[in-house]
């Protein structure tokens, strides 16, 4: 019997784009997960202006675009959570899927009301670290491991960002992100999406 091996993939997922998916199903592959959660802070930390989409649109969308990475062996899901810290988030869970950019920012005492014994503290409670490689990738910390990219995984993450995707680039977005953009111009059209709120009441 398989002995369970769950991850969390905490993010904003604002909007979820390919890279999101493909890296998940890298980590499924690498890591031998039995499971993935993608995890939404209510508000997220460094980002607590965000407020559109809701996080009710976006937590939908995010459900919708993984539910096609499920199988018998492996269960993909989505929570919502109100910790903002990676420690607090990945609690109880074997594995922590971040951006190594994210692995390098999350050692910046500012997050730690600038004590780095709290710092220290915290990384240390961290599960086992998969990281993302990312431009520039930093592997001289102690902690992680990076996850392995072939050719056509590393190409389709290289430069893709939510930000680039809410900025008109439709293709780096999920189909499901993208249909929901279509209608109601939640990520590139903000007036078009206030008046869809509108009519919701």
């Amino acid at each position: 019997m398989t002995t369970p091996r769950r991850a969390v993939y905490p993010g904003s997922f604002n909007p979820p784009t390919k890279a999101h998916l493909a890296i998940a199903e890298l980590a499924i592959a690498q890591l031998r997960l039995t499971s993935v959660t993608f995890a939404l802070s209510r508000v997220a930390l460094a980002k607590e202006s965000v407020e559109r989409p809701v996080l009710d649109h976006r937590v939908s969308v995010v459900r919708q675009s993984v539910a096609h990475l499920n199988t018998a062996e492996v269960t993909v899901e989505v929570m919502v959570t109100d910790h903002q810290l990676l420690v607090d988030i990945a609690d109880g869970f074997d594995v922590l899927i971040m951006g190594a950019d994210k692995w390098e920012q999350i050692h910046d005492v500012v997050f730690y009301d600038g004590d780095p014994i709290r710092r220290d503290d915290a990384i240390a409670r961290l599960p086992d670290v998969a990281l993302v490689p990312r431009p520039p990738t930093h592997v001289g910390r102690p902690g992680a491991q990076l996850l392995n990219l072939d050719s056509p995984t590393e190409q389709m993450i290289d430069g893709v960002s939510s930000s680039l995707a809410r900025d008109g680039n439709h293709e780096i977005m999920t189909p499901e992100a993208q249909a929901f953009d279509e209608a109601t111009g939640a990520w590139t059209d903000p007036q078009r999406y206030e008046a869809y709120l509108a009519k919701l009441g």
